[in-house]
């Protein structure tokens, strides 16, 4: 019996089309592997060939035949030399291969995502960077982002870090508002909880955003650099100012680009307010500029919050007081105006005279006030007057008679501040989160930088007078009775304070300040404070209320024993 033959597979012409490309790639494939060592040696005697004859080319016509003179000796050479003409098609063929070879390029553009970021960013920038009218627009939707965006750098996360900008020539970047909505917007595309800095080139028609590095907070309170009359109010970036100074961080010492603030009768913002929110870190300015105050003056201390903030400072040599409660603010607060204009009158009457100033005059005198807006409120509810009227006069005179006023207060409270607190600190400080509105509210500008939601204490903003606005991060200068604190810092500040000055006068010993730093401020009082007759801390346990014969009476304007170095304000008896 025949065999039945097996069916045939139908095979059409497209199939058969589609295996013979398939052979014919395979077999280009395998021939392209064999015959890459002459591939690229072909690609590089041609590489050669072309770099020789654009030498040629450029080559100077009077130089050329020694050029070929010089080439021909050398072939002569190789020739007369043994196995020259093997080792010369061999060195030959080695730097054609070299030259031939297949680089990698390297990627200098952005990948997908990160075109996709810039593309939307981009489109984000349309309605801001465009107008009808334009016939040739450098923002348009469905338009190349490549035009107008450039110098972009990305993090390690796919984030912007840097990018440049470029708009065009109608749009208003001389306002602040049509800035301002720029800022808000990169900021939002760019990735939140970063602080952008924006370099806005108006001449250019450019816009540079870059993120800023945060800056360190390890720098404790310590001897700072600088001359009588600074005070360093804390430290900015590198290229914010043009000054360094030389400063412990840890336990190695770097430079530092500080922020000094300038006092005394040249100074042309001669009184500070700080603003921020509670934990923001303006306790801690006050304390630091304590410091730095004390070796060359004498400070006052007036706490409108009761805290015990400034307990340390208690009894030190060149400290007059440390007022908490009203009544001993009263006080202290009309001293000072007395005190500021009998400055003003010794001041005068000594040029009249032809003679220079008294010592005593010369010698500045800082009035440091926490929270006056407490002390306020708690005035109008007694009916008594209002502290911060007494500050008048060494706000608007102080600058003469080398007085000098620091306010701290917080936001929800910096509407009660007195109209002449508000007039007359022209230096300026926002420390701790803030929004756009509450900077601009206390600086009268708004910063270059991005404001974010979570800051350390101690950061912020600072503005002189009518100068740039730039950030700020206060030294770190807690309460050296603070357990919670840093051991290192709580060190650095009892390192600093001056000896206590009533141990001398009554020969009562100084207690250890190992021992003191392991007390609390709200707790049981120093023994050796029952001798004090000079200042003292008041800390109210409840709604103050003067008694009658209590507080402290001011010295008469002009009296000869009014010195403000022997006389510090009297105690309450």
């Amino acid at each position: 019996m025949a065999r039945r033959p097996l069916p045939r597979i139908p095979i059409s012409g497209n199939d058969r089309i589609a295996r013979s490309r398939e052979l014919a790639r395979t077999a280009a494939d395998n021939a392209t592997d064999v015959l890459h060592p002459l591939i690229t040696i072909s690609r590089g005697l041609r590489l050669l060939a072309a770099a020789g004859l654009r030498r040629w080319a450029d080559t100077p016509r009077d130089r050329r035949g020694p050029g070929l003179f010089l080439a021909a000796v050398c072939v002569l050479a190789v020739a007369l030399v043994p196995y020259g003409p093997l080792l010369g098609l061999v060195g030959l063929m080695g730097v054609a291969a070299w030259k031939g070879r297949q680089r990698v390029p390297v990627r200098t553009g952005p990948d997908e995502s990160q075109a996709a970021r810039l593309q939307a960013l981009h489109d984000a920038l349309v309605p801001y960077f465009s107008v009808p009218e334009d016939p040739s627009p450098l923002f348009a939707h469905g338009g190349e982002w490549a035009k107008a965006l450039s110098d972009h750098e990305f993090d390690g996360d796919g984030r912007l870090t840097r990018l440049r900008v470029k708009y065009p020539p109608y749009f208003p970047d001389g306002e602040a508002e049509a800035r301002a909505r720029i800022e808000q917007l990169l900021h939002a595309k760019s990735g939140r909880g970063r602080e952008y800095l924006f370099v806005w080139e108006e001449e250019a028609n450019q816009l540079l955003m870059s993120v800023l590095p945060a800056l360190p907070t390890t720098v404790a309170a310590q001897r700072f650099v600088t001359a009588p009359g600074e005070l360093v109010l804390g430290f900015t970036d590198q290229d914010a100012v043009r000054r360094t100074m030389p400063v412990l961080d840890g336990d190695t010492t770097r430079d530092a680009p500080p922020v000094v603030w300038r006092t005394g009768p040249r100074s042309t913002e001669p009184h500070l307010l700080a603003v921020g929110h509670p934990g923001s870190g303006t306790t801690s300015l006050l304390r630091s500029l304590a410091l730095q105050a004390l070796p060359y003056g004498d400070v006052l201390v007036v706490e409108g919050g009761g805290t015990g903030e400034y307990a340390c400072l208690t009894g030190r040599a060149g400290v007059l007081a440390v007022e908490c409660g009203l009544a001993g603010a009263l006080a202290g607060l009309e001293w000072a105006a007395h005190e500021t204009e009998r400055r003003l009158i010794s001041a005068n009457r000594a040029r009249q005279a032809g003679h220079p100033a008294p010592e005593d005059v010369g010698r500045p005198l800082f009035i440091l006030v926490d929270r006056p807006s407490v002390l306020s409120h708690v005035a109008a509810a007694e009916g008594r007057p209002d502290p911060q009227q007494l500050l008048g006069v060494p706000l608007r005179h102080g600058r003469a008679a080398h007085v000098t006023v620091v306010v701290a207060d917080q936001f929800d409270s910096a509407e009660f501040l007195d109209e002449a607190v508000r007039n007359h600190t022209r230096a300026r400080l926002v420390l701790g989160p803030a929004t756009p509105e509450q900077v601009r509210s206390v600086l009268g500008a708004l910063p270059h930088t991005t404001p974010t939601a979570d800051v350390p204490p101690g950061r912020g903003y600072v503005r002189m007078g009518t100068g740039a606005v730039l950030r700020l991060q206060v030294p770190a200068t807690p309460d050296p009775y603070d357990e919670a604190a840093s051991e290192a810092h709580r060190q650095a500040v009892l390192g600093l304070l001056p000896e206590r000055q009533y141990a001398m006068e009554t020969g009562v010993p100084e207690v250890p300040e190992d021992r003191r730093a392991g007390e609390r401020a709200a707790g049981a009082a120093d023994p050796a404070d029952t001798a004090l007759t000079g200042p003292r801390l008041e800390v109210p346990a409840g709604p103050v209320r003067e008694t009658a014969g209590t507080g402290p009476v001011p010295e008469p304007v002009g009296s000869p024993t009014a010195r403000t170095g022997s006389a510090p304000v009297p105690a309450e008896g």
